[in-house]
């Protein structure tokens, strides 16, 4: 077994956290392709995309109190055998239908990993290591969105996009091997919580009645939803519209994740010097700045891959930036329901990015214009939701 307090549990929860993007991501470069297999259209092929955020955000919902109660271990195990099982019924769908059933069930049990990968550091480094701890997770975990795609596009190219799925469930079958034979239970006996479902809405009315708890859960769904604004619009922007082939999509979606990378050095580099909001203040910033050029620039009429890649490099360096910090400053007040924290904070997050991935495909108009829009409105609306409710509730507090 692991020791809790080292590096090597750091890296294996951050691969648990990492089941996430992969399962988002690995298939980007695949989705027009998987369309043409399944003679749909490609509204459907992205609505893969939001039920996975909404089956995602809904089971956490369920395995954050459920992990207060009887421990982290025992519900990740069951939420990756579920995502196993779910990933093979992808890579076999003969249709559409079963494909959107697959990915739902998917998300249900992937969701255990990242969420209660999250509670498991805030268990074991308390609330302010936490923050310093998560961004470098963070960094470890943007090798898996920068390769994700890459992969995928191979994949795609010699083995169809049914491979993409085969080797989700095998990494879910590693994942589940490391919980098993290695991992011990972080969660105290001393601090479970009750399953009653009175214990759990007492803990999600008090984590709504906490306006930094909205302030902090706010901005990390504004910047979440840029990113998944732009996974959901950008594999049909770049390679339908713009020409770009899957494999070159792979490497520029690498690029923007080296933006993320640098944003989590940043965030685990500065947290103790410049302190939790400075740091959430800077990252807004730099969303809004990425976001608003790439609008601007689609707006105006420049169609060009540069024009969608650069500012959205931008704005994933302020999202590397802002999501740990945010992540725990929402955790920080709660050590005794941290599972339903992170459950509420998920939910959130997820809720909101797929609302906004459903309006990009709805509303995708074969140009660049739709998601590049809405990028730039997550960039600007996650720096007004720090100022009005975070930082300037802070002010207060500090004046008083």
């Amino acid at each position: 077994m692991l020791k809790l307090p080292s590096t090597a549990t750091i890296v294996a929860l951050a691969a648990l956290t990492a089941l996430g993007p992969l399962a988002t991501d690995m298939y980007l470069p695949a989705m027009p392709a998987m369309a043409k297999a399944l003679n749909t259209g490609p509204d459907q092929i992205q609505l893969t995309l939001s039920l996975y955020m909404a089956g995602f955000a809904l089971a956490q919902l369920l395995c954050g109190p459920i992990s207060d109660r009887f421990g982290r271990r025992q519900v990740m195990i069951a939420g990756l055998s579920l995502f196993l099982a779910a990933s093979l019924l992808c890579a076999w769908a003969p249709s559409v239908e079963w494909l959107l059933a697959g990915r739902f069930l998917q998300a249900f049990g992937g969701a255990a990993g990242p969420v209660l990968a999250r509670a498991a550091v805030r268990d074991i480094h308390g609330p302010i290591e936490a923050g310093r701890i998560l961004a470098y997770m963070a960094s470890t975990m943007a090798l898996a969105p920068a390769l994700a795609p890459v992969g995928g596009a191979v994949l795609l190219l010699f083995f169809g996009w049914e491979s993409v799925f085969v080797v989700l469930a095998l990494y879910a079958a590693v994942m589940l091997a490391v919980l098993i034979l290695m991992l011990p239970e972080p969660l105290a006996k001393e601090r479970r919580q009750s399953i009653h479902p009175r214990t759990i809405l007492a803990n999600f009315r008090l984590l709504l009645s906490q306006r930094a708890f909205i302030g902090y859960t706010l901005v990390n769904a504004a910047a979440f939803s840029g990113l998944f604004a732009y996974l959901s619009g950008s594999s049909f922007v770049l390679i339908e519209y713009m020409g770009v082939a899957p494999t070159l999509y792979g490497v520029l979606f690498t690029l923007i994740v080296v933006g993320f990378f640098i944003g989590t050095l940043v965030s685990g580099r500065y947290s103790h010097r410049l302190g939790r909001d400075r740091l959430i203040t800077l990252g807004s910033v730099v969303c809004a700045i990425g976001g608003v050029a790439m609008a601007g620039l689609a707006v105006v009429g420049i169609h060009h891959p540069w024009a969608v890649v650069g500012p959205q490099m931008v704005f994933m360096l302020g999202v590397g930036i802002l999501m740990p910090q945010t992540m725990a400053g929402a955790l920080a007040p709660n050590p005794q329901c941290a599972g339903a924290a992170s459950s509420l904070f998920g939910f959130l997050q997820m809720t909101i990015a797929a609302v906004v991935g459903g309006l990009v495909g709805q509303f995708h108009d074969g140009s660049s214009r739709t998601m590049a829009l809405t990028i730039g409105l997550m960039g600007l609306l996650a720096l007004l939701s720090h100022w009005r409710l975070v930082r300037r509730h802070s002010d207060l507090e500090n004046a008083l």
